[in-house]
């Protein structure tokens, strides 16, 4: 019961306060990464020395907190302070809402700036209908790893776990990428993220089929889904897709370069009122995920 109540808090909390504007953590850590980067990104070894970074990183908090968070309520207030920062599913809403906003209005110069801040492909020449697809996929992919993906390490290890799989993911984020500087120095953080979001990423597809249009959901994520570049990505957006009777994927223009991406999800073409729908999509996980922990808890206490 007690780490039901201790994600609750977290949710509810980041429902009140969202992402915080500054002094966020996150912040802190990736100037620490970005300084680590340029020390040891260079000369030989780079896979062996991108590892050593990624462990220098992510592992002393995570062995703090869970070698000495006290067992106690200072410990849960601490436990709930630590999701709650892991998460973020206000915020990841509110950037979606904006560039549908944007679109209803008829803006898409605002709508393709305000895509540019949650999206790593080019967005200057994108239509509507692009602009409404990169955000639907951001929303399922960030589903998972911006939601269900901590949640998930958190119920299995605790703060700790939470705190390792975000710090995990934001190296990603910042390495990992298949190019001239990083391909060896972010392979290991590209590796650990995968590795990390197996489980709670085929967890978090098998949530949007039940939530959505099951068969399609199901057959688009076994058909489409290891199609995708992203081994976790791909499950992810095709079951959202298949479940929201939508399609996404397409061809997209990454730092100047068409980069051929396969078709995911089946039906029409999505219009601005599906961001709507699929973040509606994800707080319906949010609550499947919830009340799924609570009655884990409820039926280990009765037996």
């Amino acid at each position: 019961m007690k780490i039901t109540l201790i994600c609750i808090l977290a949710f509810i909390l980041d429902s009140i306060l969202g992402e915080w504007q500054s002094f966020h953590p996150l912040v802190g850590f990736g100037s620490l990464a970005n300084t680590l980067e340029k020390l040891s990104n260079k000369g030989n070894f780079l896979k062996i020395k991108g590892l050593l970074a990624v462990l220098i990183l992510v592992l002393p908090l995570p062995l703090l907190i869970f070698f000495k968070l006290p067992n106690n309520f200072l410990g849960d207030c601490i436990s709930v302070f630590c999701l709650y920062l892991t998460i973020g599913s206000k915020s990841l809403k509110e950037h979606s809402t904006k560039i549908a906003t944007a679109l209803e209005h008829s803006n898409l110069n605002l709508a393709r700036q305000n895509l540019s801040l949650i999206v790593s492909r080019d967005t200057t020449n994108l239509n509507e209908t692009s602009i409404v697809k990169a955000t639907i996929e951001s929303v399922l992919e960030n589903g998972n790893d911006a939601i269900f993906a901590p949640l998930f390490w958190f119920i299995l290890a605790g703060p700790a776990g939470a705190i390792l799989y975000r710090g995990v993911n934001t190296l990603d984020a910042m390495w990992g990428y298949k190019n001239a500087n990083f391909y060896n120095f972010g392979w290991a953080a590209a590796k650990s993220d995968d590795l990390m979001n197996l489980i709670p990423a085929r967890l978090t597809a098998l949530s949007y089929s039940i939530l959505g249009d099951f068969k399609h959901a199901i057959s688009c994520w076994f058909t489409q889904g290891n199609k995708w570049y992203s081994p976790n990505a791909g499950p992810v957006m095709a079951s959202g897709a298949g479940a929201l009777n939508i399609t996404l994927g397409g061809d997209a223009v990454y730092d100047g370069v068409l980069k051929t991406r396969p078709q995911l999800g089946l039906g029409r073409e999505p219009i601005y009122n599906d961001i709507s729908l699929a973040n509606n999509l994800i707080n319906k996980t949010i609550y499947l995920w919830l009340g799924a922990t609570l009655t884990f808890n409820l039926l280990r206490k009765l037996c």
